[in-house]
């Protein structure tokens, strides 16, 4: 059986069990004994690192431009535009030693579904590792100026009640994300779902690069969209549309990208990872600083980064919204967050619920084994390296691997002890 991303299911185990079941990588080492504790010399000073045009790639372009990962040792650090999230994993799987690249800011799920062969070519697994969150929220739900007489929000009742009659005219009606299996496309699909709107049976969910989303709104390629800053903020400013809401208010301080590497370049450059570790943990606090938002902005604008005006960038970066639609909110709750409300540290339980809703619409099996998968990618571990040697606040570090039960704007609630009950209670899903 092929599902809808044109993945075997027979190869895709067949790939997970060469991998080991997601539980054995031969050769690489295993939680815990990558990196010790103390310094030590640098492996290189070399990394290759892919970032896509996002405001919460900042921490990236902090650390090369302020001059983090020099201070570090990592002197030959370069930072690399991709031009899909697809180029992003295309290029990991590659590798530097072939003209990729060795890690990326990157959407959270990304590393497992890279790691189980889910979502690579031939569905052969390759090894990664996450060694840090580089944010919290920040990412919005767009919909088109066709809908302005809705004011759309957390609530899709009225909306899809629109698309509906849309559709019934005979036109195609779209929700645009930037990956499958992603966290655009968990997001839309989450807030869709929770309306009674079936993302797959009564809108057509497509794939467009985060760059390109206010270009195909304005020539109405699709009706709503997720995506990052700047390209919401973009999208108003240019009167084609208005924001329905931050994600945020879907899940109060989500998860969101990651700083993720090749496990072969962790486990052959231990130190030279918790270096550049290190200088990503304190571009993220530059981030955070309020006094340091205009500056980082304009860092964003730049041709090399992002290429936006800076108008489109700063006012969301300082936490003030103006959604477009009447609606105008300062110093945002749901802004987001690079190191405030342990930000940067990645909670496997955080990691299981991306698993669990990649279950839900079908892109991993049901009885896939998401918790030994965890166990293999995420590495809290060498963050906790990174921040002991870099003397962080013991406030900062989270006491555990879980933040707990989470709960989300309709009610439903995530307890990473029992994923099968959360599972169990929503409406909408391919399982």
């Amino acid at each position: 059986m092929t599902n809808k991303n044109g993945i075997n299911r027979r190869s895709f185990l067949k790939g997970m069990a060469a991998a080991g079941g997601a539980a054995l990588w031969g050769g690489l080492a295993l939680p815990g004994q990558a990196l010790a504790s103390g310094g030590g010399n640098l492996e290189t000073r070399s990394a290759k690192l892919g970032f896509i045009a996002l405001t919460d790639a900042a921490p990236l372009f902090v650390a090369l431009e302020k001059g983090f990962f020099a201070k570090h040792g990592m002197t030959d650090v370069e930072v690399l535009k991709q031009s899909s999230w697809g180029t992003t994993r295309d290029n990991l799987v590659l590798g530097s030693r072939r003209n990729g690249i060795d890690g990326a800011h990157i959407l959270t799920p990304m590393p497992y579904l890279i790691a189980s062969g889910a979502m690579t070519p031939n569905n052969v697994p390759l090894p990664m590792y996450i060694l840090a969150r580089l944010n919290l929220a920040g990412q919005c739900i767009s919909v088109g100026r066709e809908y302005n007489d809705l004011k759309v929000g957390l609530d899709t009742t009225e909306f899809g009640k629109a698309l509906a009659e849309k559709r019934a005219g005979g036109d195609e009606v779209r929700a645009a994300m930037t990956f499958p299996g992603g966290t655009h496309d968990m997001w839309i699909r989450y807030w869709l779902a929770a309306g009674g709107i079936d993302p797959d049976r009564n809108i057509s969910t497509i794939v467009v690069p985060p760059a390109q989303m206010v270009a195909n709104m304005r020539v109405g390629s699709m009706d709503t969209f997720c995506v990052c800053e700047p390209w919401n903020q973009q999208l108003v400013n240019q009167g084609i549309g208005y924001t329905a809401n931050t994600t945020g208010e879907i899940w109060h301080n989500h998860p969101e990208k990651a700083f993720a590497m090749r496990a072969d370049y962790v486990d052959a450059n231990p130190n030279a990872t918790r270096a550049l570790l290190m200088a990503v943990m304190e571009a993220q606090m530059y981030c955070e600083d309020p006094a340091n938002k205009e500056e980082v902005a304009r860092i964003c604008s730049r041709r090399r980064w992002i290429h936006a005006p800076f108008d489109d960038i700063i006012d969301r970066m300082q936490g003030n919204f103006d959604y477009g639609n009447g609606r105008v909110v300062e110093n945002h709750p749901d802004q987001m967050r690079y190191w405030n409300d342990h930000a940067s540290y990645p909670f496997k339980s955080h990691d299981l619920w991306f698993l669990t809703e990649n279950i839900r619409w079908g892109y991993l099996p049901a009885n896939f084994d998401s918790t030994a998968l965890v166990e293999q990618v995420n590495r809290e571990d060498l963050w906790r390296d990174a921040a002991a040697a870099l003397g962080v606040a013991a406030a900062d570090i989270p006491d555990g691997t879980s933040r707990g039960v989470e709960t989300f704007f309709d009610g439903k609630v995530f307890d990473p002890e029992n994923p099968q009950a959360y599972l169990d209670s929503l409406t909408i899903k391919r399982i």
